[in-house]
């Protein structure tokens, strides 16, 4: 079959059903939606698709192994509410992590989920061309690891070669993950934390973030007592002085940039 025929296909499906509900659902997750909310919502103008990218690994003895996961869900709700016309689909949760033979990266903590990058870009590329078919036109990749920047700019490089002559763009945000890490270490350093706190794993913006976020994620005994970095721990930097104050400070410029990039790129069309 044809993509003409399958969205044919779709098309004829959905207007056998009449709409769902009067009022729309306040959430703007896909997986709390039935097919008829969702149609009538793409149908009222809600044509942009947020796909959020987390990872299962190891985040020290402090903080749970679900942080990106947790994280990136909670932000794609606040920026796909600032946006207006998004929704957020499931996150994807399995993302390269590092290597099984040898162990590698965070592979050497129990509880990391690893998947070749092949795999993860495979992933990604079917769920962007599932949501296309829907009716989703902007495909919006949000990754919070940094695992997964390059393939998530390789997917969207190579549907968007395909998709050239149609209305469908998909699109890999790294001003996301630029905000979360880079941009919110600025602004931790403006502040007076040193670069031993700040550091590059597990650290004070991480337990921050998470603070802000899901706080049930954190250990406080774990994050208050003596830190231990380093290849032992699985922390690179030091988490006792973070907070929840702190964290909302970040949440704050990852959501405000990244509704302006994303912005900025669907406009480009």
């Amino acid at each position: 079959m044809t993509y003409r025929a399958a969205c044919a296909a779709v098309l004829f499906i959905a207007a056998l059903v009449p709409p769902a509900f009067a009022e729309p659902p306040a959430t703007v997750f896909l997986e709390e939606l039935t097919w008829t909310e969702l149609r009538a919502l793409v149908q009222a103008g809600k044509t942009t698709i947020i796909v959020p990218i987390g990872g299962t690994e190891q985040n020290g003895p402090h903080m749970a192994l679900g942080k990106h996961n947790a994280r990136v869900k909670a932000l794609a709700d606040r920026i796909a509410r600032a946006l207006g016309n998004a929704l957020v689909a499931p996150v994807i949760a399995y993302v390269p992590e590092g290597g099984l033979r040898p162990v590698t990266g965070h592979m050497r903590f129990p509880g990391t989920i690893t998947v070749p990058d092949d795999v993860f870009q495979r992933v990604l590329e079917s769920a962007a061309r599932s949501v296309r078919l829907h009716g989703f036109r902007d495909i919006v990749f949000l990754g919070d690891h940094g695992s997964t920047q390059a393939g998530e700019n390789a997917v969207a490089a190579r549907l968007n070669r395909e998709w050239t002559t149609t209305p469908v763009r998909a699109h890999a945000i790294e001003e996301y993950y630029r905000a979360a890490t880079a941009g919110f270490r600025d602004v931790l350093k403006a502040r007076g934390y040193r670069p031993e706190e700040l550091g590059d794993h597990a650290a004070l913006p991480d337990t921050s973030l998470t603070l802000a976020l899901d706080p049930g994620l954190v250990r406080m005994s774990a994050l208050l007592a003596e830190p231990a970095p380093g290849a032992v721990s699985g922390v690179e930097g030091d988490p006792r002085r973070a907070s929840a104050e702190l964290g909302r400070l970040g949440v704050d410029l990852i959501v405000s940039r990244t509704v302006a990039a994303i912005k900025e790129s669907t406009n480009r069309r």
